[in-house]
Protein backbone atom coordinates (compact mmCIF):
# COMPACT_ATOMS: atom_id res chain seq x y z
CA UNK A 1 0.00 0.00 0.00
CA UNK A 2 1.64 3.11 -0.94
CA UNK A 3 0.20 6.11 0.51
CA UNK A 4 0.58 10.21 -1.06
CA UNK A 5 3.96 11.49 -0.72
CA UNK A 6 4.26 14.37 2.18
CA UNK A 7 6.72 16.28 -0.11
CA UNK A 8 9.52 15.70 -2.41
CA UNK A 9 12.63 14.93 -1.26
CA UNK A 10 14.69 18.20 -2.13
CA UNK A 11 11.19 19.84 -0.06
CA UNK A 12 12.40 17.79 2.92
CA UNK A 13 15.98 18.57 2.63
CA UNK A 14 15.16 22.41 2.73
CA UNK A 15 12.73 22.10 5.62
CA UNK A 16 15.34 20.31 7.55
CA UNK A 17 18.06 22.51 6.55
CA UNK A 18 16.11 25.72 7.48
CA UNK A 19 14.84 23.99 10.90
CA UNK A 20 18.71 23.39 11.72
CA UNK A 21 19.46 26.97 11.05
CA UNK A 22 16.63 28.25 13.66
CA UNK A 23 17.90 25.79 16.49
CA UNK A 24 21.28 27.31 16.02
CA UNK A 25 20.18 30.71 17.68
CA UNK A 26 17.38 28.68 19.62
CA UNK A 27 17.49 28.17 23.58
CA UNK A 28 14.39 26.25 23.64
CA UNK A 29 12.39 23.66 21.31
CA UNK A 30 10.95 24.85 18.75
CA UNK A 31 8.66 22.62 17.22
CA UNK A 32 4.70 22.43 17.64
CA UNK A 33 4.02 19.64 20.67
CA UNK A 34 0.28 21.48 20.95
CA UNK A 35 -2.70 19.88 22.72
CA UNK A 36 -4.30 20.74 19.24
CA UNK A 37 -1.58 19.14 17.12
CA UNK A 38 -1.82 16.29 19.63
CA UNK A 39 -4.97 15.54 18.94
CA UNK A 40 -5.11 16.03 15.11
CA UNK A 41 -2.09 13.46 14.09
CA UNK A 42 -4.22 10.64 16.81
CA UNK A 43 -7.24 11.10 14.31
CA UNK A 44 -5.45 11.76 11.52
CA UNK A 45 -2.27 9.91 11.34
CA UNK A 46 1.64 10.90 10.52
CA UNK A 47 2.53 12.10 7.77
CA UNK A 48 6.42 12.97 8.28
CA UNK A 49 8.23 14.55 5.76
CA UNK A 50 11.90 12.95 6.61
CA UNK A 51 13.15 9.61 7.92
CA UNK A 52 16.03 10.47 10.22
CA UNK A 53 18.20 7.52 11.10
CA UNK A 54 20.75 8.77 13.92
CA UNK A 55 22.44 7.95 17.25
CA UNK A 56 20.95 6.85 20.46
CA UNK A 57 22.99 9.55 22.16
CA UNK A 58 21.20 11.58 24.64
CA UNK A 59 22.66 14.77 23.40
CA UNK A 60 21.54 14.19 19.72
CA UNK A 61 17.47 15.10 19.61
CA UNK A 62 16.74 15.29 15.74
CA UNK A 63 12.90 16.88 16.36
CA UNK A 64 15.05 19.66 18.37
CA UNK A 65 18.32 19.83 16.34
CA UNK A 66 15.56 20.54 13.31
CA UNK A 67 13.33 22.46 14.92
CA UNK A 68 10.26 19.91 14.16
CA UNK A 69 7.16 18.72 16.41
CA UNK A 70 4.27 16.12 16.49
CA UNK A 71 4.22 14.18 13.43
CA UNK A 72 6.77 16.03 11.52
CA UNK A 73 9.71 13.18 11.83
CA UNK A 74 10.04 9.52 11.36
CA UNK A 75 13.08 8.77 14.06
CA UNK A 76 14.88 6.00 14.05
CA UNK A 77 17.44 5.85 16.99
CA UNK A 78 20.73 3.09 17.42
CA UNK A 79 23.34 3.82 18.90
CA UNK A 80 25.95 4.26 16.44
CA UNK A 81 23.41 4.83 13.70
CA UNK A 82 24.00 1.46 12.10
CA UNK A 83 21.59 -0.25 9.77
CA UNK A 84 20.01 -3.66 10.04
CA UNK A 85 16.76 -5.48 8.73
CA UNK A 86 15.10 -3.71 11.88
CA UNK A 87 15.86 -0.51 10.40
CA UNK A 88 15.33 -1.24 7.10
CA UNK A 89 11.59 -2.66 7.85
CA UNK A 90 11.06 0.73 10.00
CA UNK A 91 12.87 3.23 6.94
CA UNK A 92 10.42 1.07 4.50
CA UNK A 93 7.01 1.59 6.95
CA UNK A 94 7.67 5.37 6.63
CA UNK A 95 8.32 5.66 2.66
CA UNK A 96 5.42 3.20 2.01
CA UNK A 97 2.54 3.51 4.43
CA UNK A 98 3.21 7.57 5.61
CA UNK A 99 5.04 9.08 2.24
CA UNK A 100 8.21 10.27 3.25
CA UNK A 101 10.53 10.74 0.59
CA UNK A 102 14.07 11.46 2.60
CA UNK A 103 16.13 9.43 4.14
CA UNK A 104 18.59 10.90 6.21
CA UNK A 105 21.46 9.11 7.98
CA UNK A 106 22.70 11.40 10.65
CA UNK A 107 25.40 10.48 12.80
CA UNK A 108 27.36 12.90 14.72
CA UNK A 109 31.07 13.74 16.16
CA UNK A 110 32.64 12.35 19.42
CA UNK A 111 30.50 9.07 19.28
CA UNK A 112 30.92 6.50 21.89
CA UNK A 113 29.75 3.85 19.49
CA UNK A 114 32.96 4.93 17.23
CA UNK A 115 35.20 5.71 19.46
CA UNK A 116 34.11 1.82 21.39
CA UNK A 117 34.82 0.78 17.30
CA UNK A 118 38.23 2.20 17.04
CA UNK A 119 39.93 1.82 20.56
CA UNK A 120 38.01 -1.08 22.52
CA UNK A 121 36.96 -4.68 21.72
CA UNK A 122 33.51 -4.93 23.54
CA UNK A 123 31.61 -7.90 24.54
CA UNK A 124 28.34 -8.94 24.98
CA UNK A 125 25.47 -7.47 22.45
CA UNK A 126 27.74 -3.76 22.27
CA UNK A 127 29.98 -6.45 19.81
CA UNK A 128 27.22 -6.35 17.52
CA UNK A 129 27.15 -2.38 16.66
CA UNK A 130 31.09 -1.97 17.12
CA UNK A 131 31.71 -4.58 14.39
CA UNK A 132 29.32 -3.52 12.03
CA UNK A 133 31.02 0.34 12.33
CA UNK A 134 34.43 -1.76 11.94
CA UNK A 135 32.99 -2.49 9.16
CA UNK A 136 32.47 0.57 7.91
CA UNK A 137 35.57 2.54 9.05
CA UNK A 138 38.10 -0.12 8.20
CA UNK A 139 41.44 1.17 9.50
CA UNK A 140 40.32 4.45 10.52
CA UNK A 141 41.44 6.08 13.87
CA UNK A 142 40.43 9.52 13.14
CA UNK A 143 37.44 10.36 15.06
CA UNK A 144 35.71 12.80 12.43
CA UNK A 145 36.90 10.63 9.44
CA UNK A 146 35.58 7.38 11.15
CA UNK A 147 31.87 9.29 11.70
CA UNK A 148 31.69 10.09 8.30
CA UNK A 149 32.57 6.59 7.03
CA UNK A 150 30.38 4.90 9.53
CA UNK A 151 27.49 7.64 8.05
CA UNK A 152 28.71 6.36 4.29
CA UNK A 153 28.62 2.22 5.14
CA UNK A 154 24.62 3.10 6.63
CA UNK A 155 23.88 5.25 3.82
CA UNK A 156 25.12 2.23 1.28
CA UNK A 157 23.38 -1.06 2.93
CA UNK A 158 20.11 1.30 2.75
CA UNK A 159 20.30 2.56 -0.76
CA UNK A 160 21.10 -1.53 -1.59
CA UNK A 161 18.83 -3.33 0.22
CA UNK A 162 15.55 -0.66 -0.85
CA UNK A 163 14.79 0.31 -4.24
CA UNK A 164 15.62 4.04 -4.18
CA UNK A 165 15.05 6.32 -7.30
CA UNK A 166 17.16 9.04 -6.55
CA UNK A 167 16.83 10.90 -9.93
CA UNK A 168 12.67 10.66 -9.94
CA UNK A 169 11.06 13.73 -8.58
CA UNK A 170 9.06 11.41 -6.45
CA UNK A 171 11.54 8.68 -5.31
CA UNK A 172 13.14 8.23 -2.32
CA UNK A 173 16.40 9.76 -1.24
CA UNK A 174 18.94 9.01 0.86
CA UNK A 175 21.82 11.50 2.55
CA UNK A 176 23.94 12.11 4.65
CA UNK A 177 24.48 14.11 7.98
CA UNK A 178 27.02 14.55 10.76
CA UNK A 179 26.10 16.63 13.84
CA UNK A 180 28.17 18.51 15.60
CA UNK A 181 28.09 18.21 19.79
CA UNK A 182 30.15 21.42 20.26
CA UNK A 183 27.63 23.54 18.38
CA UNK A 184 24.61 22.08 17.20
CA UNK A 185 25.80 22.13 13.92
CA UNK A 186 24.11 19.83 11.56
CA UNK A 187 26.89 19.19 8.39
CA UNK A 188 25.32 17.76 5.25
CA UNK A 189 27.48 14.79 3.46
CA UNK A 190 27.94 15.25 -0.39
Amino acid sequence: MHTDITCTAEEALKKLKDGNARYLSASKSEGDISLPLREKTCANGQQPYAIIISCSDSRVIPESIFSAGIGELFVIRLAGNVIDNHQLGSIEYAAEHLGSRLILVMGHNHCGAVDAAINHDPEGYIKFITDEIGKAIGDETDDYKACCLNVRHSMKMIEESLEIQQEEEHGLRVCGALYHLEDGRVEFLQ
